[in-house]
């Protein structure tokens, strides 16, 4: 009877043990997260109108909204963590965040070390053009007097359609997109390359400037970034990107931030 007895005891003992191990398996960051009634995002807040500080010094922006919506859909709090690019990645290994909304690229290299959602903003470049230039289309560029800033992938790309066209002479670079955007406002180009998330705000501070036509060269998709191993997490964070687009959120933060339409997420081919 003892024996069996003890034996008992041994036999509830690892149930315990192999039910809690079982438990601790199937906890991912969704459940660590809702447990601790916050979300940490880290968000970078010198790419503007995406992430930055507003008037106040207060955090704003596209990304900052995102955090915001995440964390009101899981009812709990939320915690804004700046970071540079180069702290995008780090944050989320070394567990200084949850979840990072940062115009992060979903390269197969990064995805070796963090995981990635389905694509929930879509940079592209596009001109910004003066007001009686005539240009709408990118075709409209050729035989125009173009700028971008010197080493960028605009300027790269661009020239690539100039030689082309036999239109290299017509081209100028600039050492930094301001010059560009000057050169536009005083009329010593007809058009400057720059992202499309900078149109809408050089738009409203000079009023000879207006949006002009997206470049043809391929988009950069960005994803929200969470731990690699955390498929749950990941699971979750694709719904909530999949929700911001259905409610029409997507589409409102984007014409608040950056303006006009926002970019179609689904890639054509592609199941999402």
């Amino acid at each position: 009877m003892r024996f069996l007895k003890n034996a008992t005891v041994v036999s509830l003992a690892a149930a315990l043990l192999f039910y809690g191990a079982m438990q601790n398996a199937s906890a991912d960051k969704l459940d660590d997260v809702i447990e601790a009634g916050k979300v940490r995002c880290g968000v970078v807040l010198d790419f503007p109108p995406i992430g930055y500080r507003d008037a106040k010094n207060e955090p704003a922006g596209f990304d900052v909204e995102y955090c915001k919506d995440l964390a009101k859909a899981m009812d709990v709090d939320f915690e804004l963590i700046p970071v540079t690019w180069a702290e995008r990645l780090p944050v989320i290994v070394n567990n200084r965040a949850d979840v990072v909304f940062g115009g992060t690229s979903d390269t197969l290299e990064r995805a070796k070390t963090v995981g990635f959602t389905i694509p929930y903003a879509i940079y592209y470049h596009q001109a910004v053009v003066g007001k009686d230039s005539g240009i709408e289309t990118f075709d409209d560029l050729k035989g125009k007097r173009v700028a971008a800033a010197v080493g960028t992938v605009p300027e790269i790309e661009f020239l690539k359609y100039a030689e082309q066209w036999d239109t290299n002479d017509l081209y100028q670079g600039y050492q930094s997109e301001n010059e560009v955007f000057l050169a536009v406002a005083q009329g010593k180009v007809d058009a400057g390359i720059t992202t499309n998330t900078a149109v809408k705000p050089i738009a409203e501070k000079y009023d000879n400037i207006i949006a002009g036509p997206r470049m043809p060269w391929t988009t950069d998709f960005t994803s929200v970034v969470g731990p690699r191993k955390d498929f749950g997490w990941l699971n979750y964070l694709n719904l909530f990107v999949t929700h911001q687009v259905r409610s029409g959120r997507y589409q409102e933060l984007w014409d608040q931030f950056v303006g006009g339409e926002a970019p179609e997420l689904r890639i054509p081919g592609v199941f999402y």
